[in-house]
């Protein structure tokens, strides 16, 4: 069991960790779904956003309402083809993992591997269970969007497995192992 520190200080930590490792998460992560992605992109294209998204994760997740004397509501991860069509343009802002459910592309394995970059698979169908490991919510735009709004939660131990590696190695596909360059 690999322990992880997000924001990562350096995308080099990426090359220790394999298709299949389960992984252990602290820190923070940003949190987006499809309509978040799309309000993100254009506002950096109009000028009207910026944030450093160097080495961060994205979780693919929006929660149901927060019940009361809770930090966040059941927070499972949304599927993660969804994101597809925006994924080379998050790394191109520097982030360094996606975490979802499921499968990806084809395309989406060769953007990670292309730019050093995993994808994480989290436990979709446990939203509940997987608030035991968040600490804390803020929120950084677009509050309105409700459960699609662009924030970030502090984890503690956030469970995951290496879904895609830094060479592309696909857990759905594992009979076709790729190798380091």
């Amino acid at each position: 069991m690999l322990k992880i520190k997000v924001p990562l200080d350096s995308k080099e930590t990426l090359a220790d960790i394999k298709v299949g490792n389960f992984v252990l998460l602290t820190g923070w992560l940003l949190c987006a779904r499809d309509a978040t992605h799309r309000k993100i992109l254009n506002a950096l294209k109009e000028g009207s956003f910026s944030f450093d998204f160097t080495n961060q994760f994205i979780y693919y997740v929006g929660p149901s309402p927060t019940p009361p004397g809770k930090i966040i509501g059941s927070c499972g991860p949304t599927t993660s083809t969804r994101m597809d069509p925006y994924l080379e343009e998050f790394f191109k802002l520097g982030i360094a993992g996606t975490i979802g459910k499921g499968k990806r592309s084809h395309n989406a394995r060769d953007l990670h591997q292309l730019y050093g970059t995993v994808y994480l698979i989290t436990f979709g169908g446990a939203g509940a269970y997987l608030t035991q490991f968040v600490e804390k919510l803020e929120p950084i735009a677009w509050q309105d969007l409700g459960p699609e709004a662009f924030f970030r939660i502090k984890v503690r131990g956030f469970p995951a497995i290496v879904g895609i590696d830094i060479w592309g190695n696909d857990f759905y596909e594992l009979s076709s192992e790729r190798t380091p360059p």
